[in-house]
């Protein structure tokens, strides 16, 4: 009754688009949410929210965002913004899961709670077609803990001569990955692909692999915002240090890197352990123009030069 009560009397009051940003931004600051899915305050999330909703893009021409914000809502469309808002700031469900949309590499994807929302930096790598590393077109990559498959799709945009593997030990995150391969057209040059790892992978290499694996450390999983919590736990937890998954993955790769290969791994802000845990490793850590870290490189010839050198 109080809901309904409420929604009345903002259906009253409440009449343009700017109206229901402007009041999403008042309800967002006053129940104290979190944003780190896709915006980083609470304007760019209503903004974001309230475009969805009805079916506008993210990207509006400024002139013409101008005019559209001061467009009336139709009684549909305030009870549907209204449902939502409600749900973000009573639930803290993150907007990308309550449209079941996100945005990577400016490319749009589905999302649900089976897999993380995409917010990784390795999405500028992608766009700049790792230039600063790559001195040939990579013809074969592997997306490693692809998830919803996000960073195999834009792979798929930036090398259109290549073929990407999309490797992920959840079937249901390789459902969502699926979704969005066949959403933008990719099936016969995208695959996902159940396995442990590289585990099933016998025999494949490839010139790139990027990987962004489960990373959060024990202390971190501790103190996560409830937002978080509604992203799978198999997707994030990696252990006391967050490298639970990183040594596993550092004795694969050279066996599926072809020669002249790199490998690229997201490890966050357990970043700050790789040099106590791998004092020796040649790796370089990449710099981003727009923010980001956490990210390392390293080449098929250093990691195998690396492994020889632990083993004598």
């Amino acid at each position: 009754m109080n809901q309904h009560l409420n929604l009345e009397s903002s259906a009253q009051s409440l009449h343009t688009m700017l109206d229901y940003v402007r009041w999403s931004v008042s309800r967002f600051n006053q129940a104290g949410l979190y944003f780190g899915h896709g915006t980083d305050n609470p304007w760019d999330e209503a903004v974001s929210l309230v475009l969805q909703v009805l079916h506008l893009p993210q990207n509006l021409p400024l002139q013409t965002g101008d005019q559209l914000f001061h467009s009336r809502l139709t009684l549909l469309e305030k009870q549907e913004l209204f449902h939502l808002i409600q749900r973000r700031v009573e639930e803290r469900i993150p907007v990308a899961y309550l449209t079941n949309q996100a945005w990577f590499c400016e490319l749009p994807f589905f999302v649900d709670e089976r897999v993380l929302i995409p917010r990784s930096p390795i999405g500028e790598l992608i766009q700049n077609r790792f230039d600063a590393w790559l001195s040939f077109e990579p013809m074969s990559i592997l997306d490693l803990c692809t998830g919803g498959g996000c960073i195999a799709v834009a792979l798929a945009y930036a090398f259109e001569n290549a073929q990407i593997d999309a490797v992920d030990i959840s079937s249901e995150a390789l459902d969502v990955a699926e979704i969005n391969i066949n959403e933008h057209g990719l099936a016969e040059r995208v695959f996902p692909i159940q396995s442990d790892l590289m585990t099933a992978l016998v025999g494949q290499q490839y010139d790139l692999i990027v990987c962004n694996p489960p990373y959060v450390d024990a202390e971190d999983m501790g103190d996560l915002p409830a937002e978080f919590h509604h992203e799978p736990e198999l997707a994030l937890a990696a252990g006391l240090d967050g490298l639970d998954l990183v040594d596993d993955i550092l004795r694969q790769a050279p066996e599926h890197l072809t020669e002249g290969g790199w490998l690229f791994v997201e490890v966050g802000n357990s970043e700050v352990h790789m040099p106590i845990k791998y004092p020796d490793l040649p790796i370089t850590w990449v710099e981003f123009e727009r923010g980001g870290s956490g990210v390392f490189a390293i080449s098929k010839h250093d990691l195998v030069e690396y492994w020889r050198a632990v083993q004598l």
